[in-house]
């Protein structure tokens, strides 16, 4: 495959994400200053968002295992932005009924995301996007879940395991403990619910209108005014570690680009998509046009 077609900052930024390999394993990634330094900042947030406490296991319970994910993070020039370690609990070994119960979460469908950008191109509504920084870790367990400490986080011989008290990546429950947290904070703000679709909510005070779209992490607001969308960026980060993105840009695949005429938007499921499109000459991307 051919890169000669793509633009020079883009070739450096191909060339550049293939320096440095990501590490697969906790003994690769501790010999790694920068990757030791990730790990503390995630145990950090972790020991402060009290996720877990360290108990003793009981003869009954079964501890899940844990593992750490090692993510570099690149600015569009291909120099590395940040070193991340997640880590993530190995969910695959609960048992249905004793460790979790309920799985399903509501997430936003295709349908409804292209239907509010054409009712918010023809309103000339505001469009934003939020994002939640560790969202799954807000949400709070129901079950006893009983987890291995994470590699290097106790001296070895050490009998501790750690009773999970919020959710954490890779528990099977997660996303559904997150949503159900997330809905119940945006329910207090005044917004209600869709019936049809689970994942939107909508709030009205006389003139004012909020549509406000979740995909786990990932949010959309739309609405007629911009001073409420303020109040509630600003409520939902009193409740959440929230990232502004200012206005909507990108979303579940979807390139947008607003202008006087309407919102135009560019699909791109894959990654391979995106290689084919440079071939691709005279396609024209989706138009929700704006009524004169």
């Amino acid at each position: 495959m051919s890169y000669a077609r793509f633009a020079p900052s883009y070739q450096v930024f191909l060339a550049n994400i293939f320096v440095v390999s990501e590490p697969k394993t906790f003994s690769q990634a501790v010999t790694d200053q920068q990757w030791c330094e990730a790990m503390k900042q995630e145990i950090s947030t972790l020991e402060q968002n009290q996720t877990w406490s360290l108990v003793s296991l009981p003869s009954e319970k079964k501890p899940v295992g844990s593992r750490w994910i090692y993510k570099l993070k690149y600015k569009s020039d291909g120099s590395i932005e940040r070193y991340k370690a997640r880590l993530v609990a190995q969910g695959y070994t609960q048992i249905e009924g004793l460790d979790y119960t309920e799985t399903f979460a509501p997430v936003a469908k295709l349908t409804i995301v292209r239907c509010l950008l054409a009712v918010a191109a023809a309103k000339n509504w505001e469009l934003h996007q939020l994002d939640v920084n560790n969202a799954f870790l807000h949400g709070e367990l129901h079950e006893k879940v009983y987890m291995i400490p994470p590699p290097g986080y106790l001296p070895s011989g050490d009998n501790w395991v750690c009773r999970l008290h919020k959710s954490l990546y890779g528990l099977k429950q997660a996303p559904r403990q997150w949503f159900e947290k997330f809905s119940l904070s945006l329910r207090k703000f005044g917004f209600k619910q869709s019936f049809n679709a689970h994942s939107l909510f909508t709030l009205i005070k006389g003139t004012s209108f909020l549509a406000f779209l979740v995909y786990v992490d990932d949010m959309v607001i739309a609405g007629n005014d911009f001073l409420q969308i303020q109040k509630l960026k600003h409520y939902l980060s009193t409740c959440f570690s929230i990232k502004d993105l200012g206005t909507l840009k990108y979303f579940l695949g979807l390139e947008l680009a607003r202008s006087p005429q309407g919102i135009s938007l560019c699909q791109r499921k894959y990654t391979l998509d995106l290689l084919k499109e440079t071939d691709m000459a005279g396609s024209k991307p989706a138009t929700f046009p704006i009524p004169q």
